[in-house]
């Protein structure tokens, strides 16, 4: 007894010994939470000023639990809930709408129609026939519905975590992008949520574990980096209810009066203004035959030519060549451009990053139609280091400190002229300050420039590829971006589209009576007309 005793003390000794050897634990800097505008209130799920706790794989992680958010803002309705969001996955979003609408409150759920069948019901089958993407996506809902994990599904774990199945057993009335007769819109998009008329929260992501969370099948997984924004203003608010009742129209069982994609009437942007924050709106999508300075992206064009000093984004998709020349223009002027663009698309040919990069990849010995690199290549592009499984789902950009642009709006042709679309422009020194944060964490330890992989596909098209012509007409000049009007050359313009030397000269001519002053003087020289003008709308200013 007494040598157990002893035996015991000495190996408490040597324990006692060596955790007084062992360095103290190393404490985390978290810095201190931005302080938030009173009316618009922004969250990141890679918060490094929060943390919270997993609802399903239990991980104490960084970041601001969006999904939370979205669900006691439901939770406080009295009266309605109006939700579209692309996809609709997460039980806790989904249990909060039940409530309501078990309560008497009225509840409408639009989803994008690919994502209107619950994956309980899905047979292995046609899950092992999807693509890929599709497969790991169906995965990842199966095991968030999978509570035991043991490969099968019992009607109790469908009814607890099938989040479409939970408002179908509730009878929470939802449809989808075919509504109005059609096969689906270009994608039912928008990620948005109103409540009580007042509320609107805008987001970047979809209600998914993946975006949010982190994937199941990554165990490093902490979601895509998303943002979301809780605005209370019932003059904002409308504006995002006229938009969800088009989409609407009588609901399911009604006529097929419902409006998606180009069938929704064009609405301009709308204002609010809140104290000392001014909100503005834009849906999409816009008609191609529309001018493009109308649309969403020429929208975006404008915010981005209001910049003096600094432009920081952080895209999921930038294919838009429009913008990238706008950004060029900006840089020229000495505007700080610096860019972050998600790894599965930044270096693929259609990638407007490359352009900024200065360099250029073909699709089968041909670049994309109108494709310009820099001249003057800037090396403030790059890609982020994220979490295994992880993916850069923003759509922000930070104009000068002071103005934000997001949304569900990713920066593509598809999102301006086909999806149902949101495009957010805050105007908040406040606001700003958050997305700044959110910016520098991706920036701090993102991979910037040309890799040597995208270097190595170059030399590989030169060899493979003698010569490369544009997509559009392999006999054109290549159109060299936003040309001034007034300013530009005969050669310069030349460049653009449906311009040869004749009509050149007439524009020289005629600015020479009268400097331009709009597209709409344009019009006046002869052998412009309407078709050319669209052509030329984002492409030339004054």
């Amino acid at each position: 007894m007494t040598q157990s005793y002893w035996h015991q003390g000495i190996i408490w000794l040597i324990v006692l010994t060596l955790s007084a050897c062992q360095p103290p634990p190393v404490e985390v800097h978290r810095p201190p939470p931005l302080p938030q505008d009173p009316f618009v209130q922004v969250y990141f799920n890679h918060s490094p000023s929060t943390t919270y706790k997993e609802p399903y794989r239990l991980v104490t992680r960084p970041g601001d639990n969006l999904e939370q958010i979205i669900a006691q803002a439901i939770a406080t309705a009295q009266s309605t809930v109006d939700v579209a969001v692309q996809e609709l996955r997460l039980p806790q979003i989904a249990q909060a709408l039940v409530k309501r609408h078990q309560a008497g409150v009225r509840v409408r759920v639009i989803v994008e129609n690919t994502y209107n069948r619950p994956w309980s019901e899905v047979s292995a089958q046609d899950i092992a026939n999807l693509p890929p993407r599709e497969r790991d996506r169906a995965q990842e809902n199966l095991r968030l519905i999978d509570r035991n994990n043991d490969g099968k599904l019992t009607p109790t774990e469908i009814n607890q975590r099938d989040a479409l199945v939970i408002l179908r057993n509730a009878g929470v009335p939802i449809l989808d992008d075919t509504a109005d007769g059609s096969q689906g819109s270009g994608l039912m998009h928008h990620k948005f949520v109103v409540v009580d008329g007042y509320t609107v929260m805008v987001t970047s992501a979809n209600f998914t574990t993946s975006d949010i969370h982190g994937d199941f099948q990554a165990p490093d997984s902490r979601g895509n980096a998303n943002n979301l924004l809780k605005i209370e203003s019932v003059e904002l608010a409308n504006s995002f209810t006229e938009e969800f009742n088009q989409m609407w129209g009588d609901g399911p069982g009604g006529a097929p009066d419902s409006r998606f994609g180009l069938k929704k009437p064009q609405r301009p942007a709308q204002q609010v203004t809140l104290a000392d924050t001014t909100v503005v709106v834009r849906f999409s999508p816009t008609s191609p035959t529309q001018p493009w300075s109308q649309s969403s992206n020429g929208f975006i064009d404008q915010i981005l030519q209001s910049a003096t000093q600094t432009i920081d984004l952080a895209l999921f998709v930038f294919s838009e060549q429009r913008l990238a020349d706008q950004l060029q223009t900006a840089h020229e002027q000495g505007v700080q451009v610096q860019a972050l663009i998600d790894p599965s698309f930044a270096y693929r040919y259609y990638s407007e990053g490359l352009d900024l990069l200065g360099v250029a990849l073909s699709n089968q010995c041909r670049y994309e139609a109108r494709n310009r690199p820099w001249q003057n290549p800037i090396a403030t592009v790059g890609v982020p280091k994220l979490p295994s499984g992880d993916l850069l789902h923003h759509k922000f950009g930070v104009i000068d400190g002071k103005m934000v642009i997001t949304g569900s709006h990713n920066w593509s042709a598809s999102a301006n002229t086909q999806n149902d679309e949101t495009v957010l422009v805050i105007n908040s020194p406040l606001v700003a300050a958050h997305f700044e944060r959110e910016f520098e964490r991706l920036y701090t330890n993102a991979i910037l420039g040309v890799p040597v992989a995208v270097q190595r596909s170059i030399q590989n098209q030169q060899q493979s590829c003698p010569q490369i012509t544009q997509a559009d007409d392999p006999n054109a000049p290549s159109f060299r971006g936003i040309v001034n009007l007034n300013t530009a050359t005969q050669e310069e313009l030349e460049t653009l589209p449906g311009i040869g030397p004749k009509l050149a000269e007439r524009i020289i001519t005629a600015r020479s009576q009268k400097p331009f002053t709009s597209l709409a003087d344009l019009d006046q020289v002869s052998g412009v007309g309407p078709h050319l003008l669209q052509q030329l709308d984002g492409r030339v200013t004054w």
